[in-house]
């Protein structure tokens, strides 16, 4: 089973932005090459598929395309290979923001 983190600014002190906005998740991601932007994320399963509406940062991992969502201020993402632990610790203080089980 995959753990699920959320990238967040909300044990921060209060003197600085808590909100990691969209905006700034746009221009932040637009710098990585192996970053792209989508507004659906579509899960096939055997019998059926399933649409997410969202903002959805996709980082390409060999064939792989693992999800960063951005929700209500803050950024979330399952991890499903260990290569997404060093990536989302870079990005969490790239973006001053702390890191969150759950």
């Amino acid at each position: 089973m995959n753990q699920r983190f959320r990238i967040t600014r909300s044990m921060q002190p209060n003197d600085g932005v808590q909100e990691i906005s969209l905006n700034e998740c746009q221009v932040y991601f637009s710098s990585k090459a192996d970053f792209t932007y989508q507004t659906v994320l579509t899960v096939k399963g055997k019998e059926s598929t399933m649409s997410i509406d969202g903002d959805f940062f996709m980082w390409k991992h060999g064939e792989a395309l693992i999800p960063f969502r951005h929700y209500m201020g803050d950024l979330y993402v399952a991890v499903s290979h260990q290569e997404i632990v060093p990536l989302m610790m870079e990005i969490a203080s790239d973006l001053r923001a702390d890191i969150v089980e759950g």
